[in-house]
């Protein structure tokens, strides 16, 4: 079976199992082709619904989470979207391929991860979608901001302060609340200088690390 074959499938479980329920997300996740964004020795397991390793300590979520979090952002199609936590590039793309007019600021602290996203997203096209920043992604990107999109790829202890002060009135976050191995996915809107907050369900993810973080 092909890799494209394994991705439709994987997808039509995914809708089946009701996990997304968007076209779009589900046109976006049988596009993208996760297998160019993990680690070569991994390449035989893209296609199963988990997370897994990238190096450094660090992961490419399971799909079924990726589709739930897009779904979240709620994507026109002409956002600026923050991503803090880029990892591998793969959550990147998948917005990306949402975006019409929009554009991607993925922020990764660790340098290596980076300039491998960069090269995946190259060799995939969707780089000129994303702009990769290498810093404390917990601080956010003050230099773009406001933003339409905020979304956190890792589970802070509470929502960082400056992510709901870089996003714009109207505008929307997605993030994992909790401790450092399991946490709540928190969607709020923002409502003039109020955050209105739902709490979706339990997931897992790798700790946020930085200065509104967990300290490492």
């Amino acid at each position: 079976m092909s890799m494209e074959e394994r991705r439709e499938k994987l997808v039509e479980r995914l809708v089946e199992k009701g996990h997304i329920t968007d076209e779009k997300v589900i046109r976006a996740l049988k596009t993208v082709p996760r297998h160019e964004f993990v680690p070569k020795d991994r390449k035989r397991s893209s296609y199963n619904d988990r997370p897994l390793p990238i190096g450094e300590g660090q992961t490419i979520s399971a799909p079924h989470m990726v589709g739930i979090l897009v779904e979240k952002l709620d994507l026109n199609g002409d956002e600026l979207v923050l991503e803090i936590g880029g990892g591998s590039g793969y959550n990147a793309a998948v917005v990306a391929e949402l975006l019409e007019d929009g554009r991607v600021i993925s922020i990764e602290r660790i340098d290596e991860l980076a300039d491998k996203a960069r090269e995946n997203l190259e060799k995939t096209g969707y780089i000129d979608k994303v702009s990769l920043v290498v810093g404390d992604g917990s601080k956010g990107y003050g230099e773009e901001a406001p933003y339409d999109r905020i979304f956190l790829t890792a589970g802070a202890p509470a929502l960082p302060k400056p992510l709901v002060e870089q996003l714009k009135d109207g505008g929307i976050i997605v993030a994992p609340v909790g401790d450092m191995r399991s946490q709540i996915l928190v969607v709020g809107k923002k409502r003039g200088n109020e955050l209105i907050q739902e709490e979706w369900g339990r997931c897992a993810f790798v700790p946020l690390i930085g200065k509104h973080g967990f300290k490492q």
